[in-house]
């Protein structure tokens, strides 16, 4: 007898952050079990510069590991995946890393490459937009800590708007800019200035792609995204429901993100809508999704004579594509 409905979970690890969701997956989607759970672990610590874990980035990893172990004895599933991202795809020792995991979680974490990555980040967030309102296609920015992605979708009349027509991994992400160039508190002008020119030789070359020019919606995923939307907006604390699905000019943008950019550490530590474990690193990747709204909007007037003048902030991204994909795999065996 088949099943119509399974349940997974799923494990993103990625860069700065680790996430845990559980939901039963059936043909009408996803369904949560257990809400999203996010811990901060900076497990890409220092991996730009040594191509190693430290340590204590492994500890950390452990730490919520064994805590997602206990959520997942108290709501069984049908199976598990674990995926990790930029950071373990550069360190040397990843083994060390992964077979810690094996034995707190019993599942070895797959390391996926940069495409499947940007596939799975594009069907989490489309697979909840509201099509009516948005016109296609759409660029789905998945920006992390180690990597960003870029993926565009189709038209809509060629091509199903949810099918993936271009993808591609930039190795540039919030941590990886604030070691690499942003090193002073607040950050000198030519610091700005070095990672600004890093991260637009990533773009220039992601646009050889990835067509760019081509979106009439930007949609951005990850914590960097949703942290400078819920900022420009002026909430107080961090609320998802405010945040998930907003949209929000192109001129807020900028001026949110170079003024979080400029800040000190200490001044940003005076918002309690950042995550303290973001606080460090906010400025490194609002300089990256910065350029990025820039180089596409310019790009899609060069395309079609419009640029575009807003972007849309979603809480549904590389996790939710794990969940529904593994799910949906599960359900066709």
């Amino acid at each position: 007898m088949s099943k119509d409905s399974v349940t997974v979970a799923g494990i993103d690890c990625g860069t700065n952050s680790i996430r845990l969701k559980v939901a039963r997956v059936d043909a009408n989607g996803m369904h949560e079990v257990v809400p999203r759970i996010l811990r901060v672990i900076r497990l890409g610590q220092d991996v730009d510069k040594t191509h190693r874990f430290a340590d204590e980035a492994l500890e950390r990893a452990y730490v919520a590991a064994r805590e997602f172990a206990d959520v997942l004895a108290e709501h069984p599933v049908d199976g598990l995946r674990f995926v990790a991202t930029s950071a373990t795809r550069d360190a040397e020792n990843r083994e060390e890393f992964e077979d810690g995991i094996e034995k707190i979680l019993g599942v070895r974490p797959e390391v996926i490459p940069g495409t499947e990555e940007a596939d799975l980040s594009f069907l989490g967030a489309t697979s909840v937009v509201n099509r009516d309102d948005l016109e296609a296609p759409y660029l789905v920015v998945d920006l992390g800590g180690g990597s960003t992605e870029l993926v565009i979708g189709g038209d809509g009349i060629t091509a199903p708007t949810t099918q993936v027509q271009g993808a591609f991994s930039m190795n540039i992400g919030s941590v990886r800019m604030t070691e690499r160039h942003l090193k002073n508190d607040p950050p000198t002008d030519e610091e700005i200035a070095q990672a600004i020119a890093d991260i637009d030789e990533h773009i220039d070359e992601a646009f050889q792609h990835v067509d760019a020019g081509k979106a009439r919606t930007i949609i951005g995923v990850s914590g960097t995204v949703t942290t400078m939307t819920a900022l420009a907006i002026g909430l107080k604390e961090y609320d998802h429901s405010v945040v998930d699905g907003y949209r929000l000019g192109l001129e807020e943008a900028y001026a949110i993100d170079d003024k979080f950019l400029k800040m000190t550490r200490a001044e940003r530590r005076e918002y309690k809508t950042i995550h303290p474990g973001r606080i460090d690193v906010v400025g490194g990747g609002a300089v990256v999704w910065n350029r990025v709204l820039a180089k596409v909007s310019e790009a899609a007037e060069q395309d079609h004579g419009t640029p575009i003048n807003s972007y849309v902030a979603s809480e549904h991204g590389l996790l939710d594509g794990i969940v529904l994909d593994y799910g949906r795999r599960l359900l066709a065996q």
